[in-house]
């Protein structure tokens, strides 16, 4: 059924077959993959009588199944009880960048990122504005990166190169030769500036006249872009720029299920309106029905009138058989099958993680690819911009960070712990801290996400105040 219905989407011979399939898989992420089939679910003739196929037709019912998993899996990865500590043996570089988090609402960004990228890849652009550290989040359909063959991982540019519209370009401010015509836009990141173009006609040949008005320096000695393939595996795409698609595996059985609903509220509405059949002869008077429980139909001695109707097991075995589809598909993709049904008493943060098992694996194979690939180059790169760039964080400016401090991502547990957990955990700190087998700073640390503790220096300077501090009460 995927087939039929991307079969239907038009591709665009100008641009490369992966940017069709990125931009379809942007289809079934959003809801909008339906959008192509010509016919609402409820039509089953067309005007001229002909019976419409099901494959044609919209399901009325969209359970959005691709969607649930990557943003469960996201939530586990950026929420903000889960968003990672910045840490580096450099204290003032560690401060500096939980500031700058902080300031630009980088756990926002990277939520939207690990979404948006869960149908293969996406950017990070960074951007210094007055000082000020900005991240945008780019969609990579219409990206083309460009790397280093001497540094597999170093960028040498990046171009986007897409189709625009004309009342769009009009709207930004752009003089057209050809106003009724859709243009192409190109736009270039290099190590030293960000290159916009002037639109060309589509048909004319591509961009090649710079637009100075648009186009910034930057200077940075780098391409200031992370590009993030989602997972490791063949990509969807068929491209080495994507990484494994999130959801891919369950794409046919979400449309499945989305077709075996609307089927079964087909059947429901049926129920409450079935169809009558008479039997000739049967009409009395003028042969006029009135249907109604106030009214009764009349038949002849030969005749004979019955509804249609049918039996509610169907509508059981449906959900019935959903339920197995939606088991199935979840298990493919790694998602959560724990049912809050089934929890009959709170449980423990641990056995939390097992019931969830599945999803924590694909949240830890996220971890991967958005926090110690992602998260911690677009740190270094921030920490590179800042030797060029003075920074300023909340109203201030910060002195220059080192640029080369070791970084590292402290990720907080995946459920929190209950307070039998959090008892433990007391107990076992503070048996290792008092013989000598961690340090007191370690111990904070280990807790520190547990009881919303931001600055562990700085806790750990409160709690020699507190222990120097005599004692008030009186013996």
């Amino acid at each position: 059924m995927f087939d039929t219905i991307i079969n239907r989407i038009p591709g665009d011979r100008g641009l490369p077959a992966r940017a069709r399939m990125l931009s379809i898989l942007h289809r079934v992420l959003d809801g909008t993959l339906y959008d192509a089939l010509p016919y609402e679910f409820h039509q089953e003739r067309t005007v001229s009588n002909d019976y419409i196929p099901l494959r044609e037709r919209r399901p009325s019912v969209r359970y959005g199944l691709c969607r649930i998993i990557v943003e469960d899996s996201v939530a586990l990865l950026f929420s903000e009880g889960h968003f990672p500590t910045i840490d580096s043996p450099d204290r003032a570089v560690a401060a500096v960048l939980a500031d700058i988090v902080k300031e630009s609402r980088l756990n926002q960004r990277m939520t939207e990122a690990a979404i948006r990228g869960s149908v293969g890849s996406v950017a990070l652009a960074l951007r210094i504005l007055k000082g000020r550290v900005f991240v945008d989040v780019l969609d990579t359909t219409f990206l083309q990166p460009v790397w280093d063959p001497d540094e597999p991982d170093k960028l040498l540019k990046v171009v986007e190169r897409y189709k625009a519209d004309s009342a769009e370009l009009l709207a930004q401010g752009y003089e057209l030769l050809d106003p009724d015509a859709d243009h192409w836009f190109q736009r270039i990141w290099t190590e030293t500036e960000e290159t916009w173009f002037v639109p060309t006609p589509v048909g004319a040949a591509l961009p090649s006249e710079t637009d100075f008005d648009r186009t910034k320096q930057h200077h940075l000695g780098f391409v200031p872009i992370v590009w993030i393939k989602n997972l490791p595996g063949p990509s969807a795409t068929g491209s080495p720029f994507d990484g494994a698609c999130t959801f891919r595996p369950a794409v046919e059985t979400a449309i499945e299920i989305d077709y075996q609903l609307s089927q079964a509220g087909r059947g429901l509405k049926y129920s409450s309106d079935p169809t009558l059949i008479i039997k000739e002869p049967a009409l009395a008077g003028d042969g006029t029905i009135v249907r109604g429980g106030s009214n009764a139909l009349v038949v002849s001695e030969k005749g004979d009138a019955k509804l249609l109707e049918i039996g509610g097991t169907a509508a059981s075995a449906v959900i019935e058989y959903v339920r197995t589809l939606r088991e199935f598909a979840l298990e493919s993709v790694h998602g959560s099958r724990a049912s809050p049904e089934r929890l009959t008493a709170a449980q423990s943060g641990r056995a939390i993680e097992l019931l969830n098992q599945g999803l924590i694996w694909l949240a830890d194979n996220l971890r991967v690819s958005y926090g110690e690939g992602a998260l911690i180059d677009l740190m270094r790169m921030i920490l590179r911009a800042a030797q060029r760039y003075p920074l300023r964080v909340f109203g201030r400016e910060i002195e220059r960070p080192d640029p080369e401090a070791r970084l590292t991502l402290k990720w907080p547990r995946w459920y929190s712990p209950a307070a039998e957990d959090r008892l433990r955990d007391a107990q076992t700190l503070s048996t290792l801290s008092a013989s000598g087998q961690i340090s007191r700073e370690s111990a904070v640390k280990a807790i520190a996400d547990t009881y919303d503790i931001e600055d562990v220096p700085a806790e750990l300077a409160r709690i020699a105040v507190e222990r120097r501090r005599p004692s008030s009460r009186k013996s």
